[in-house]
């Protein structure tokens, strides 16, 4: 019998008595799902529940206004969409003209995923080529040698469900696969460690600050009113001597 990784309060969901449940259906790792929710019977608790299935950019603004419809709230969406498009266009005209470094994004490491739904839609808005992803696509699993042969400009690791410190912890793990400091990203300290939980893995607002994230790990750029200190962090083998430069060469 399938089993659910995620333990559902059907009498907590019973006492609250929502007027709408919002569950996802694109991934059974990631949060709840619809199934989950039938399966305990909180679907009748609730007059309404709404799964989300976001793949793309696009496909998390439509759940934004998804979301807005379904509580009454649909202008308050539409701006709300109109406000995270703006944000992230500024952006995008920011470093326009920065040159366009070959970035690779690991949304796991053991066993390595390659980072794809909305992941490098949010690269190239950040002025990166993604390597190894593709945008609309779900992550997948790779070979460390696929990473090798790519040799991207930039090695950005933030692992589902991971926040900063969690992140951090993988490093030993990097550090013992075969050619890692041969790497060019490793090489020239271009390896960024981020919280993938509340900004590369999440379908929602954040996508905004993870594409001001991706703009200052690729081009040092600020992108807001202050760099996302607590976001990510750099990563640089002082062993070795490194200097790692903050902005991507000209």
């Amino acid at each position: 019998m399938h089993e659910s990784l995620y333990h559902v309060d059907a009498e907590l969901i019973r006492e609250l008595r929502p007027d709408l449940l919002i569950t996802q259906a694109h991934c059974e790792a990631c949060a709840v799902t619809p199934d989950d929710v039938e399966r305990v019977g909180c679907g009748i608790l609730s007059s309404q529940v709404l799964a989300l299935s976001a793949g793309t950019v696009e496909g998390i603004f439509d759940g934004a206004l998804n979301i807005a419809r379904a509580m009454g709230l649909l202008t308050a969406g539409e701006d709300l969409v109109a406000e995270m498009r703006s944000s992230i266009g500024a952006v995008t005209d920011a470093v326009r003209n920065k040159p366009t470094p070959t970035v690779v994004m690991l949304e796991w490491t053991d066993p390595i995923f390659s980072m794809g739904n909305w992941g490098p839609e949010m690269v190239e808005a950040a002025n990166g080529k993604v390597l190894l992803g593709e945008k609309g696509q779900f992550s997948r699993a790779i070979s460390w040698n696929e990473v090798r042969d790519a040799d991207p400009d930039f090695l950005i690791i933030a692992p589902c469900g991971y926040d900063m410190g969690r992140t951090m912890r993988e490093l030993p793990l990097l550090e013992a696969l075969p050619g890692w400091r041969q790497l060019k990203s490793v090489r020239a300290g271009r390896v960024a460690l981020a919280d993938g939980n509340l900004y590369f893995n999440r379908s929602g607002t954040t996508i905004v600050e993870t594409v001001e994230i991706i703009a200052e790990i690729l081009h040092g750029n600020r992108g807001a009113d202050k760099l996302h200190v607590d976001a990510w962090q750099r990563y640089a083998v002082a062993s070795v001597g490194m200097n790692p430069p903050v902005t991507c060469p000209e």
